[in-house]
């Protein structure tokens, strides 16, 4: 077996990165993810974010309702297997099928919006890479149970809470991160033709683009509908810095979710509308090409970056590059990875299991505090791999397994 660290890039079928940083950065995330895929393996859990990058300490388990972060250690393990070819990324993978299985056929009420999250980067990852039909079971059983959180009177997918809690807070509530939730109801009518999955997902990316992007370009981070009618009430906030202002990490979400969803359902709208906010993101971008973790943030408080933001992002301008290369924002994507490489945000230390220093959390209190979080060296690993490659991740439309060749 060729290790990635020795094969010339036409020998992984690659084209060689312009960026110097890629291929070591890729080593380290590679490095990193063999230790931490064998430890979640053996302890399947939440593994969310951590103040010193130990992710395998935070309080949340596999099947909290709360969990939507598992999967990202998952999907970092499944590019490294794609990258080498090592076996036993795979093998640990596959050592979490019982428990994904069981969450959406046995544990479903213990679920929200973000089962795109858990299932993109995990059955439907591995059913894309394998063609096993196991997990193209599963992964039709999450959108099942995705579909169950759509409210047709407002056309939304409900955020957070169970669907039978009627008087919760959460009744009634979007959020942006959805966006990213909708490739697995994409992937879900491609693979079954069932054409629901479909609707629901264009209806709720219409909903998105009426009532969350604002004219400049800027997103709200939540929406609020009346419950029982399904009437729009107005923007909400549960992550940005107030109502009004323009969270880094939602636009970012919002920018890859929409160059996804045009990617299945080719509407032109949902193009446009990525490259509207990926213009106002770029240019919102001070010297550092990592944005602070708000770009609206009062005078008074600290410009905490948050590297997360950043690495998402990059995705989606590397995606909008596949479908508009005169108008994507190349140059700002080769500044922005070059400084998520740079050991200022590059934790090089194998004994620490996060990659990205200088995520951002909330703190419960309404400021936000710098952490390593997981989804963040996700996509910063997912950039990489498709930098050194050629091949994205594993929202898109492919349907036939990979041919894995070294």
């Amino acid at each position: 077996m060729i290790s990635p660290q020795t094969a010339a890039p036409e020998q992984r079928g690659a084209t060689a990165s312009r960026l110097p940083q890629v291929e070591p950065a890729l080593a380290l995330c590679i490095e990193k993810t063999r230790a931490n895929i064998r430890r979640l393996a053996d302890e399947p859990k939440a593994c969310a974010w951590a103040t010193d990058g130990n992710y395998f300490g935070f309080p949340e388990g596999f099947y909290d309702i709360s969990n939507w972060t598992t999967s990202f250690l998952t999907g970092m393990a499944l590019l490294a297997w794609r990258q080498t070819g090592e076996e036993t990324f795979l093998e640990q993978v596959q050592r979490l099928a019982p428990h994904y299985r069981r969450k959406v056929f046995e544990r479903d009420r213990d679920t929200m919006h973000d089962l795109g999250f858990l299932y993109s980067l995990y059955s439907i990852a591995l059913y894309k890479l394998t063609g096993e039909q196991a997990h193209r079971e599963t992964g039709l059983r999450a959108a099942e149970v995705l579909a169950g959180r759509f409210e047709p009177r407002g056309q939304y997918i409900r955020a957070w809470g169970r669907m039978e809690e009627k008087e919760s807070e959460y009744a009634g509530l979007a959020i942006i991160d959805s966006m990213m939730n909708l490739p697995l109801l994409f992937w879900a009518t491609a693979e079954s033709g069932n054409e629901r999955y479909r609707d629901i997902a264009v209806q709720h990316a219409d909903t998105t683009l009426r009532c969350f992007v604002r004219p400049d370009g800027s997103v709200f981070h939540a929406y609020r509908f009346d419950p029982q009618t399904g009437l729009p009430l107005g923007p909400d906030n549960y992550c940005g810095c107030s109502v009004e202002s323009h969270w880094a990490r939602g636009a970012a979400w919002a920018i890859y979710g929409f160059v996804l969803s045009y990617g299945y359902a080719r509407e032109p709208r949902y193009l446009e509308a990525s490259l509207k906010l990926a213009r106002k993101f770029v240019a919102r971008l001070d010297g550092d090409s990592v944005p602070p973790w708000d770009f609206d943030l009062p005078p008074e408080e600290k410009p905490l970056r948050d590297s997360s933001a950043a690495a998402i992002a990059l995705c989606g301008f590397q995606e909008l590059l596949k479908h508009r290369p005169d108008e994507a924002p190349l140059a700002a994507a080769q500044r922005m990875l070059a400084r998520l490489c740079s050991q200022e945000y590059l934790d090089s230390d194998p004994s620490c299991p996060g990659l990205l220093r200088k995520a951002q959390v909330g703190d419960g209190l309404g400021q936000a505090r710098n952490v390593y979080a997981s989804w963040g060296d996700y996509f910063l690993m997912e950039a990489l791999s498709r930098e050194s490659i050629g091949e994205p991740g594993f929202w898109t439309a492919r349907k036939n397994p990979v041919n894995l060749t070294w």
